[in-house]
């Protein structure tokens, strides 16, 4: 099955749709076959993978983990739809701040890859959604920080403006807060 990959405005943030097959029994797709990635440009080992479940309106996010355990994400919805977000928290980089988002959905199978340097959040667009995502670094809670999803200097346009939050996310700070310490700094 073949790949086909489409850069984002965010340097290493991609859309990946991969040829699947559909018929009156159901479906079958390859998820991930690493010769295939690793051929069009995805070289990151993964090394844990990841299962959420979240009802409708539960935004998640915009989490990442630092250089001390910096971590990637291959990220699918294998039931429902989510918005997916990644936001570039890069210091110095020319898209600092500028956000890119991709319906993903158990009916277009569609992936996201979000690098280290990148937040990453999605809000459940269906009445329950699951994602599934592959991860480059394992979970490090002492590595990991978030910034507000509804941050006016991000500016992202989600579907609603009043989502359900963990404790976590609603604590998060600003892109401003997240700049006078930043977790990435933008390498040319």
């Amino acid at each position: 099955m073949d790949i086909h990959v489409t850069k984002t405005k965010l340097d290493g943030v991609l859309m990946i749709d991969t040829d699947f097959f559909r018929d009156e029994r159901g479906f079958f797709i390859e998820a991930y076959h690493k010769e295939r990635y690793f051929e069009a440009g995805i070289t990151c080992e993964f090394v844990q993978d990841n299962h959420s479940r979240s009802a409708h309106k539960v935004l998640r996010g915009f989490h990442y983990q630092d250089m001390t355990a910096p971590m990637g994400k291959l990220v699918r919805c294998t039931v429902g739809a989510v918005l997916d977000v990644a936001v570039d928290l890069r210091a110095g980089s020319p898209t600092f701040g500028e956000w890119v988002s991709v319906e993903l959905s158990a009916d277009n199978m569609r992936q996201i890859m979000v690098p280290p340097g990148y937040g990453h959040a999605f809000a459940t667009l269906s009445e329950f959604a699951e994602v599934h995502y592959k991860c480059s670094g394992l979970y490090a809670p002492a590595s990991e920080g978030g910034v507000r999803w509804d941050d006016p200097e991000i500016g992202v346009e989600w579907p609603f403006r009043d989502p359900v939050l963990s404790a976590r996310d609603q604590a998060s700070g600003s892109l401003r807060d997240y700049s006078r310490a930043p977790a990435f700094h933008y390498r040319a």
